[in-house]
């Protein structure tokens, strides 16, 4: 085969997740985001859902044994400068993407923990949740759980920002590197995102207004990838989510009216289309 010589690269955002069949959240969230950041978007797949903007219909795993096949497969020819980690319902999973990330120490790692469904369901078994604290929690530079997932992890009620500063430092202080615990679940017309960092006493807080609307389908997907993909186009963490909870906020206002399915729409990802970059 020919090989051409080359000078430039895109940065490049690799989502570890679940696919959405309805196309508003998981891997087609994750993808249209990064692209419309600007990056480059490699995919693995951690499990196939049939769902829409209804509902999830069924669930089929990726073994372990494919889920490593598929990172080695990427890390092996692909510059990576983050990885996004969403769907992990399995130890074993979990354990695979650990082994990979310590093989190939990609330096910017965002991980979304999915744990509780929009109807309160627990999505992920307890030996799971102790598997994540040991394998991925340590390694990830930040996690983003929302509010029922914090409560998960922390075993207590959080419905107050001051609890949620409590918790996030928790969190930290339980082995997570930085902590951005979303508030999108505490009702008022004010929305407060929590951001705790190892080595700081106090934590960070993100305010931004409530947009009124029931197309929100994949905003924590979106939030998580765009965290992801700013960190890989350099910008220092703060900013990053700073940056990730603009462009959420513009999709989510861009897509307020539109009709996509008789549920809970997605957000409109490409509102905002930006040139891809190139790193030389």
């Amino acid at each position: 085969m020919k090989r051409y010589p080359t000078v430039k690269r895109y940065p490049t955002v690799l989502t570890i997740a679940g696919s959405d069949s309805g196309g508003g959240a998981g891997i087609q969230a994750d993808l249209k985001t990064i692209a419309a950041l600007g990056a480059y978007g490699a995919s693995v797949l951690t499990a196939l859902t049939a769902q829409n903007t209804q509902g999830v219909r069924g669930i089929h795993p990726v073994p372990p044994d494919f889920v490593e096949t598929q990172l080695n497969a990427v890390f092996e020819d692909i510059t990576v400068d983050a990885v996004k980690i969403g769907m992990v319902d399995a130890g074993a999973v979990a354990e695979v993407i650990a082994m990979v990330l310590d093989r190939y120490q990609p330096t910017q790692v965002v991980f979304d923990p999915v744990m509780v469904a929009t109807s309160g369901a627990r999505l992920i078994r307890d030996e799971t949740v102790e598997v994540l604290w040991q394998t991925l929690f340590p390694r990830a530079t930040l996690i983003t759980p929302n509010l029922d997932e914090a409560q998960v992890l922390v075993g207590w009620p959080i419905d107050s920002l001051e609890k949620m500063k409590t918790a996030a430092l928790e969190l930290v202080q339980r082995g997570c590197r930085g902590v951005l615990l979303k508030g999108g679940h505490l009702l008022g017309p004010r929305l407060y995102d929590v951001l705790a960092l190892e080595g700081e006493e106090v934590p960070q807080v993100f305010e931004s207004v409530h947009i009124e609307s029931a197309n929100v389908h994949g905003t924590g997907c979106t939030l998580s990838s765009a965290v992801a993909t700013y960190l890989a186009l350099g910008y220092p963490l703060a900013e990053a989510i700073a940056r990730a909870k603009e462009y959420v906020a513009g999709a989510i206002e861009a897509g307020r009216e539109v009709t996509t399915g008789h549920g809970h729409g997605p957000l409109n990802h490409s509102f905002s289309p930006q040139k891809m970059q190139l790193f030389s």
